[in-house]
C-alpha cells in the first residue's frame, strides 16, 4: 500500500504518521504493526473494544516503545469537555495535558479528531468530536497549556478523522456551528477555533478516515461501528 501525500511538516515514518515541532513530537498510528486479527487488524489501541485484551496491550506496548516514552497517558473519553492535567486513567476527560518528560498524552480515535498541541515544556492531545467542538474543549485545551507554557510558539496538528468529504450529518449538529449542508468540515472548524484560542501555527493532515483505504485508518462509521482504533499521541523533546 502506497502511503498518500500529506502536507509538511507531517511525514511518514514507519508506517505511520509523525510531525515535530520546537516543542516536541506527534505520533498519529495507523492500522498497521499490530497483533490484533479480524475487524481490529492490526494495531487496534483501542481499550473498550471486544478485541483480545491481551492484544490491545501488546499493540499499545509496541506505540510506547516506537515513542520511547515511559507512559501513556489517557482518560475515560466521554465527548465531553473536560481536560485532565497530568490526569488518573480512571479520569473522565478529552484531553490530556502535561509537562512531565517521558509521558504521552495519548487519545483513541476512529472518526473523530486527534489534536496535538506542542509548546515548549508541555504537551496536550484532545479528542475532539462534534460535541467537544461545539462545547468549547479546543480552547479549554489550549488555555491549560499556555497555563503551563506561556512563553514560545504554541503549534497544533490534526491528526486523520472524518473529512468534510464524508462527514454526513443532521440539522441538530449543523445549528451547533451555524452551518448547513449535507456534511459537516469537523477539520476547519477545529482550525479555526485553534486560531482563535491563540494557537501560533496549525497544521491539517488532510486523511479522512472514512474514504481513506480500509487497510490504513479504523472507521467508526465505514465500519458500522465493529472496528478499532487507532491513535494519537505527543510527547515534550
Amino acid at each position: 500500500m502506497i502511503d498518500p501525500s500529506v502536507p509538511a511538516p507531517f511525514r511518514w515514518q514507519d508506517g505511520h504518521l509523525m510531525l515535530r515541532a520546537p516543542g516536541g513530537c506527534a505520533l498519529f498510528t495507523t492500522r498497521r504493526g499490530g497483533v490484533s486479527e479480524g475487524p481490529y487488524a492490526s494495531l487496534n489501541l483501542g481499550l473498550r473494544t471486544a478485541d483480545d485484551p491481551a492484544r490491545v496491550a501488546e499493540n499499545r506496548r509496541r506505540v510506547r516503545a516506537r515513542a520511547a516514552v515511559r507512559a501513556l497517558l489517557q482518560a475515560r473519553q466521554v465527548h465531553g469537555v473536560d481536560v485532565a492535567v497530568e490526569g488518573v486513567p480512571d479520569e473522565e476527560a478529552d484531553a490530556q495535558v502535561t509537562s512531565r518528560p517521558g509521558v504521552a498524552p495519548f487519545v483513541s480515535v476512529a472518526d473523530c479528531l486527534p489534536i496535538a498541541l506542542l509548546a515548549p515544556g508541555a504537551v496536550a492531545m484532545v479528542h475532539a468530536g462534534w460535541r467537544g467542538l461545539a462545547g468549547g474543549i479546543v480552547a479549554a485545551a489550549v488555555a491549560a497549556v499556555r497555563a503551563r507554557s506561556p512563553q514560545g510558539d504554541l503549534v497544533a496538528a490534526i491528526g486523520p478523522g472524518a473529512g468534510a468529504c464524508c462527514y454526513e450529518v443532521g440539522p441538530d449538529v449543523h445549528a451547533a456551528f451555524g452551518t448547513a449542508g449535507r456534511t459537516l468540515d469537523l477539520k476547519a472548524i477545529a482550525a479555526g477555533q485553534l486560531a482563535a484560542a491563540g494557537v501560533d501555527e496549525v497544521h491539517d493532515s488532510g486523511l479522512c478516515t472514512m474514504c481513506a483505504d480500509p487497510r490504513l485508518f479504523f472507521s467508526h462509521r465505514r465500519d458500522g461501528g465493529i472496528t478499532g482504533r487507532q491513535a494519537g499521541l505527543t510527547w515534550s523533546t
